[in-house]
């Protein structure tokens, strides 16, 4: 008797591991009973983090570390990419009555917008691990992130036009020589402004923050034509720009 409930609770022991590993993307159903593959699953994962449904997650999920990994080095992340910018250059050249002085104004955020952070979340399991914000913030001192090829044609193409560029960033005031060096570095050059996080802007959400920027350049006499971001914080809030360019970024989330 005491052999066999001990065999019988190691048993149960050894299969609730397995019942957990068991439960696994390639064995689920959605709710209206499709069969889904670990490919769809973290497909749907992505797409409704970009549409806005997926909030204020930390991590990426585990199972889809790898997936999320291979789109962001993918062409389809470059197509994605290009695309956004496409479609800012379009609505530029054919709904924005520029009065070409120097009130005309884009905002452009800058991780994932201007400069790319995919080198720190390679080594982070592409957002697989929670942000250690002290990790990453002697990572940016470095100032070796790449420019974002299509942001930097869309930049110098507004540049060209006479357009004043504005950079709002959640970075901290602190970090402002290396982010403007970095910058430079990979070919940006010649914005009109660039505002950093001080102190007492710790103290509120980014999109708070981001908003009330925004409000102080409008009364400063600012037009502002458009916002391009990897981050609905870029975006939300009162006043908004004419439009708003949201780049892909699925491997972290700011609020």
């Amino acid at each position: 008797m005491g052999k066999a409930l001990c065999f019988s609770l190691v048993s149960i022991c050894f299969l609730i591991p397995l019942a957990s590993a068991n439960w696994n993307i390639l064995t689920q159903k959605t709710h209206s009973g499709l069969m889904i593959s670990l490919k769809n699953y973290c497909e749907g994962w992505r797409l409704n983090v970009e549409l806005h449904n997926i909030r204020d997650f930390e991590v990426v999920p585990e199972e889809c570390t790898d997936y999320i990994g291979k789109y962001i080095r993918s062409t389809q992340y470059k197509v994605d990419s290009e695309r956004a910018i496409e479609e800012s250059l379009i609505y530029l050249s054919t709904s924005c009555n520029l009065k070409k002085d120097v009130e005309d104004a884009w905002i452009f955020d800058i991780d994932d917008t201007l400069l790319s952070t995919v080198p720190y979340y390679k080594d982070n399991l592409y957002g697989g691990k929670k942000l250690n914000v002290t990790d990453f913030e002697e990572w940016i001192k470095k100032g070796k992130a790449p420019a974002l090829d299509y942001s930097l044609k869309l930049f110098n193409d507004l540049k060209s036009r006479g357009i004043q560029i504005i950079l709002i960033s959640s970075r901290r005031e602190y970090l402002r020589s290396v982010t403007t060096a970095n910058l430079v570095n990979v070919g940006y050059h010649g914005w009109a402004g660039l505002i950093l996080r001080d102190p007492a802007d710790e103290l509120i959400s980014v999109a708070k923050y981001k908003s009330d920027v925004r409000k102080q350049l409008i009364k400063n006499g600012y037009r502002i034509w458009g916002i391009i971001g990897d981050q609905y914080s870029s975006f939300e809030g009162p006043p908004s720009s004419t439009r708003g360019f949201k780049l892909p970024n699925p491997i972290y989330y700011i609020a």
